[in-house]
């Protein structure tokens, strides 16, 4: 039905000598046209006439046609966009309009994702090879796009054998030298190929790309040095990655590496990154394992902790919050005695009269380390949990329930969430009905403004109501009320009731 007016728009840019208007109609009709509806009426439309109107210095023109193509070719199969405008995709990934280029690189990603697409898109040296040059482009944007085709051209053997194994990784290699910016560009590339598979690793080993990466670790440049430690941590991400690593003794490298940054005035600008590269190794394999072959890191935690550093305190923070959201990394904390002790009560203190943006750092890392949920409880981890609550000020409850009442929605809603933390377990439901007034503010909807505030109480009353001991803590009066709580959502407002006095003056 549509197929008519399309037509007649092309012929009518066709014969136009400045076509502009006419590109705006045709760009209006496409973009109230559903996709599908599109995919007969563009299948044998003359889409080069549009291509054809790129090749201008007006901006306005080149916009529109970006617009309209970037419409019709989503309607086009990737192997029929492949067969029938090899050219106009070569041609846009030269263009020197950027926006083109992402267009081009956009649909040539489509064709590298799809089956068939792969193998037309192999026969098609050239255009591989200028979408490599396109990884140099100065815009991010363009980059970026380039580097996710060549990442999807990588998921099949095919693929890795035109990267890794012909002339193309030459001109990888070659468009690596045109700047640190550009080489970190292609090492991304390699990082993202190297996590499909242990298969994919092995090409990119063997390219030897992967070995240059690792020796940046150690170079003369911190900034290059902080770049690389922030890859291989995207490279840890796997477990075949992190075997590699392993192969290659870069634990015991990075290890060292924290060891003498303690006499490096510089090391604070790549010292959270060895923080974060173990503390994402003690997650995903074993936080005990981790900190055991590795005591140097969880030293350099606790003092990063205690050392108020704008710069390094909030990463050893995040890392003690995420370490100690675990079972495992609880234990391993514990095991520190008095040093994790001093570590809380620094916490506790900048929690309470610290600059607002590392308060709520601060009280996000104690609701993880305090979190145990119901399945998880076990004695000996309450009685843990428990104890380091109370480590936190001589009056936990009261200090926290403090900041929650301080004027900033940010910090009311990081206490809430310590309250949440502590309130599906037996002690913390205990202390709330210890406190004299705590349950009504927890259920009075007039405490804490906004939508973020309304949700994290409404997590807290979830919390409380998440444990079988809830209904004898609190007593079966409090229990149905904070059941009618839940039921009534997290937005319920209580009606107020007007009286109004008829036949007043």
């Amino acid at each position: 039905m549509m197929a008519a007016p399309i037509q007649s728009l092309l012929n009518e840019i066709c014969a136009s000598e400045d076509p502009i208007e006419e590109l705006k109609s045709l760009r209006t009709v496409l973009l109230s046209t559903p996709v599908s509806g599109l995919r007969q009426v563009v299948s044998g439309a003359r889409l080069e006439i549009i291509f054809g109107l790129l090749n201008t210095n007006d901006k306005e023109q080149i916009e529109v046609c970006v617009e309209i193509l970037s419409r019709v070719l989503q309607a086009l199969e990737p192997v029929q966009l492949v067969q029938n405008y090899k050219t106009a995709l070569q041609s846009g990934l030269n263009h020197p309009d950027d926006s083109v280029k992402v267009l081009t690189l956009t649909q040539i990603g489509r064709v590298a994702g799809h089956a068939d697409g792969v193998t037309q898109m192999l026969n098609s040296v050239e255009i591989l090879c200028d979408v490599i040059q396109c990884v140099s482009i100065e815009r991010i944007a363009v980059a970026k796009e380039a580097i996710a085709a060549l990442s999807k051209l990588s998921n099949t053997k095919a693929g890795l054998d035109a990267l890794f194994r012909s002339d193309l990784l030459n001109k990888l290699k070659h468009v690596m030298h045109t700047s640190d910016i550009i080489r970190y560009r292609v090492y991304e590339l390699i990082v993202e190929v190297s996590t499909v598979s242990p298969v994919s690793l092995g090409y990119c080993a063997n390219s030897s790309l992967l070995s240059q990466l690792l020796d940046e670790l150690t170079g003369d440049d911190v900034l290059v040095r902080a770049t690389a430690i922030e890859m291989v941590t995207n490279l840890a991400q796997s477990q075949h990655g992190r075997q590699y690593l392993a192969q290659q003794g870069i634990m015991d490298k990075i290890s060292n590496m924290i060891i003498a940054a303690e006499s490096d005035v510089l090391s604070s600008l790549y010292l959270p990154g060895l923080v974060k590269f173990f503390g994402s190794l003690a997650i995903m394999d074993s936080p005990q394992q981790v900190c055991e072959k590795y005591p140097v890191f969880l030293e350099v935690v606790f003092s990063m902790a205690m050392n108020l550093d704008p710069t390094l305190t909030p990463v050893a923070l995040d890392t003690l919050g995420v370490l100690g959201g675990t079972v495992e990394g609880k234990q391993v904390l514990q095991k520190t005695g008095e040093k994790f002790t001093s570590v809380l009560k620094r916490i506790s203190k900048v929690a309470f009269e610290g600059a607002t943006e590392l308060r709520v750092r601060c009280l996000e890392a104690l609701a993880q380390l305090i979190t145990l949920p119901v399945e998880q409880q076990t004695d000996d981890l309450l009685l843990l949990t428990e104890s380091w609550f109370n480590c936190l000020s001589s009056q936990p409850m009261a200090m926290i329930r403090n900041i929650s009442t301080q004027p900033f929605p940010e910090l009311h809603c990081s206490a809430l969430r310590i309250f949440t933390a502590i309130g599906c377990q037996p002690w913390g439901q205990q202390l709330m009905m210890d406190t004299p007034g705590f349950l009504e503010w927890v259920m009075d909807r007039s405490v804490g403004k906004g939508k973020e505030a309304k949700d994290c109480k409404f997590e807290l009353v979830g919390a409380l109501l998440s444990s079988s001991s809830a209904q004898k803590i609190f007593g079966a009066h409090n229990y149905l009320k904070l059941r009618t709580y839940m039921n009534e959502g997290p937005y319920h407002i209580t009606a107020v009731s007007t009286v109004t006095t008829e036949g007043a003056d």
